[in-house]
């Protein structure tokens, strides 16, 4: 793997896997660590269980992630410029984040937005094309709505907090609840494996399955194109308005990806690709006309297979400055 694939990848799991407290533990500056180092901090994170009716409390940090339900503090010691906090649930909830006390001076340059969604080096996911609100609607900023809007709520598993203050002793508590998504429509992967089923009930939308990892995707099922058992014969996905394709690339932003395959017809049985990125997507464009269905597995590809990799189309691409 290359420097900079290794530090993009790094990044990105990082970002993951101060996930649920642990970031204490990890040194935020430190660019050497290694990505199989991360994936088990992340693994070991994931198999944390707590009592159903233990509420879950702890401070946050400038740079945190959060997965477990609970109430979390952020006091400043000093001036925090420059602060995020990533909220991630399971691939079939919604963020949910309630201000339950705020003390920071927003005339004073103060700030605290939430964004419904994740952003990394520029990049948002889901992208301004995928997501159904306008890009302006995705911010909420506390010091424009305060009380009016003392709850949050993000259209997918996702969800950011930034925030800026001036003065030691500033802070702010809030509590995060994950709520059932019926529907889920773009996600981001909590883990390296698993398994999805993505529908899209007769809506005019793009949905994105996010896997921050290499991977390998094996499509079981895939239906599109069926309406009252009327089946359509498509003869190119380009003038498809229904159609599932798998894109590879380096940052979040599945419009900047790299598309590797399309397919635009319903199949029962196992297809199979290897995704050599630091991204790997899985996304399903449904024109509202019909309910489109796809089920799929992945897994986090070895160091041995992506050495293996080396050389083909998908690689090249992932490896190009």
């Amino acid at each position: 793997m290359s420097g900079t694939l290794r530090a993009q990848l790094c990044f990105l799991l990082l970002s993951v896997t101060v996930l649920r407290g642990r970031a204490r533990f990890l040194d935020i500056q430190d660019d050497e660590m290694s990505p199989e180092g991360l994936l088990s901090l992340l693994s070991s994170e994931l198999k944390r269980d707590l009592p159903e009716e233990f509420v879950y409390r702890r401070a946050l940090r400038c740079l945190d992630m959060v997965a477990i339900e609970g109430q979390f503090t952020f006091t400043a010691e000093r001036p925090q410029l420059n602060c995020a906090v990533f909220f991630i649930g399971e691939p079939s909830d919604i963020i949910s984040i309630e201000y339950d006390s705020v003390n920071i001076d927003c005339r004073g340059g103060d700030f605290i937005k939430v964004f419904n969604g994740w952003v990394m080096k520029g990049e948002k996911f889901p992208s301004t094309q995928d997501h159904p609100l306008p890009l302006y609607e995705r911010y909420s900023d506390y010091c424009d709505t305060g009380a009016a809007r003392p709850i949050v709520r993000s259209s997918q598993n996702v969800a950011m907090l930034f925030f800026r203050l001036h003065q030691a002793g500033s802070s702010f508590t809030i509590t995060f609840r994950k709520l059932i998504n019926p529907f889920p429509c773009n996600v981001v992967s909590q883990t390296p494996e698993g398994s999805f089923t993505m529908v899209i009930p007769q809506q005019h939308r793009n949905c994105s399955f996010s896997i921050i990892y290499p991977a390998e995707i094996q499509i079981g099922e895939l239906s599109l194109g069926q309406h009252n058992d009327l089946k359509r014969s498509i003869l190119s996905c380009a003038n498809s308005g229904d159609f599932v394709e798998l894109l590879g690339g380096n940052g979040m932003d599945t419009s900047k990806m790299f598309p590797i395959a399309d397919i635009c017809y319903s199949f029962n049985g196992p297809a199979q690709l290897k995704v050599g990125c630091d991204n790997t997507v899985v996304r399903m464009v449904s024109s509202g006309k019909f309910v489109n269905r796809v089920s799929f597995q992945y897994r986090l590809l070895g160091h041995q297979e992506l050495q293996q990799m080396k050389g083909n189309s998908v690689e090249d691409v992932c490896l190009r400055p």
